[in-house]
């Protein structure tokens, strides 16, 4: 396969959801231990994509997450619970999320009736 132009490449580098960072990389940017990431991939908080050869790959998005985790088991939080925690925190988001756009559009379609 011909390697990528330059410009896609360069796209990917500004997509939160491409997993660019090695388990290694990604452990050290969050101030964690590489047993932290495989523990809350365990609990199913984040899911790292596999490379060919079978090496997790992290995003910036599963990096945030993963660093939330982190802050809440270093306040006392098991692990699970933690978690948790961070699901419904990322699940309370994105339905606002949603609401927000909902009540643009319904705003927007009452002021094209008047």
């Amino acid at each position: 396969m011909p390697p990528e132009p330059p410009s896609h490449a360069t796209d990917r580098l500004d997509d939160d959801d491409y997993p660019a960072y090695t388990m290694g990389r990604a452990a050290e940017m969050i101030g964690a231990t590489p047993g932290f990431l495989r523990a809350i991939g365990e609990a199913r908080l984040i899911t790292p994509l596999r490379s060919e050869g079978g090496h997790r790959r992290y995003s910036r998005y599963q990096l945030r997450i993963a660093a939330r985790a982190r802050e809440l088991v270093d306040g006392g939080t098991p692990i699970e619970a933690a978690c948790r925690i961070v699901i419904l925190e990322d699940q309370l988001e994105e339905a606002q999320r949603l609401n927000e756009e909902l009540r643009r559009s319904a705003s927007g379609r009452s002021g094209a009736d008047s």
